[in-house]
Order: C-alpha cells, then structure tokens, then sequence
C-alpha cells in the first residue's frame, strides 16, 4: 500500500529536468484519468455506462492495453478521493497538451456525464469547471458538448 502511495505521488511531482518522456505521459495518463474519473463521481448514481466511457476515453487517447486502463483507473480513484483541488492535474494537462488536445479531452468528459442518458447540475459544474481550468474557450466547450451529445444520441 506504501509503495502504491508513493508511486501515485511521484507520478504527480514535476518532473525533473531531465525526465524521461515515458515519465510526463503516465502523469498526463493519470491526470487525464483523474479529470474523468471526477466527471463519474459528480453523478451519485455512477453506472456502468460511465465506467465504459472512461475506460473507452482512455483507451482511445492513449491506446493502452486492458490491463494498463484497469491500473491507470485503480491510481485515478484513489488520486480524485485523495486530492485536495484539481489544479495539480490541470496544471499537468496545460502544461503538455495544446488546445486542440484539451478540446478533445472535454469532449471525452462530456461523453463521461452522457453516458447515463441523464445531465445533473452537478456534472454541468464540474464540467465547467474543469474546463475553466484547462482555458478551454467557452464555444470550444460548448462544441465539445455538442458532439457528445450528439453520439450519445440524444
């Protein structure tokens, strides 16, 4: 469990000058994860048709194996109950992704809140403000928006 922590915790520190590139993506991987993760849990009612669009998001952003997504999701619980604020995952998604990337991960998230057919007020926050913290512009947000809700069929 020890050892669990600090590998958590070292994926969240800022990487060292000279980090390694397969370092900086598993802490976008976990802060990415975290992002969608706390889309799921703005809905009390968390069914398995948002744990299949995070698992889907995640697979397709990062094309990552089974196992990897089951470990990866496993970190970014305990990361989302643990963390105080979001700003120490943002920070990371801004920091490495470029606008069009963050576009995408909003849309991603959006898909999170739909799959359950159902958008509460509470999703429709976090939402915003994770999108707030990631300076996605405000119809980029909404076009991201659109688009899940388009596949999702309503």
């Amino acid at each position: 469990m020890l050892s669990t922590l600090k590998e958590l915790f070292g994926a969240l520190q800022p990487p060292p000058a000279a980090a390694s590139a397969h370092s900086v993506e598993h802490t976008l991987q976990l802060a990415t994860a975290v992002m969608l993760i706390e889309v799921m849990r703005a809905d009390p009612d968390i069914g398995r048709p948002a744990e299949l669009a995070v698992i889907a998001a995640l697979r397709e952003k990062f094309s990552l194996a089974d196992d990897e997504v089951e470990r990866l999701i496993e970190l970014a619980h305990r990361a989302a109950r643990d963390a105080t604020d979001w700003f120490e995952f943002t920070s990371h998604i801004n920091a490495h992704f470029d606008m069009p990337t963050k576009v995408r991960m909003v849309e991603y998230m959006w898909r999170v809140a739909y799959a359950d057919g159902e958008l509460s007020a509470h999703e429709r926050h976090v939402m915003w403000r994770i999108s707030d913290l990631l300076h996605v512009p405000h119809g980029a947000y909404i076009n991201a928006k659109m688009r899940a809700k388009d596949a999702a069929g309503d």
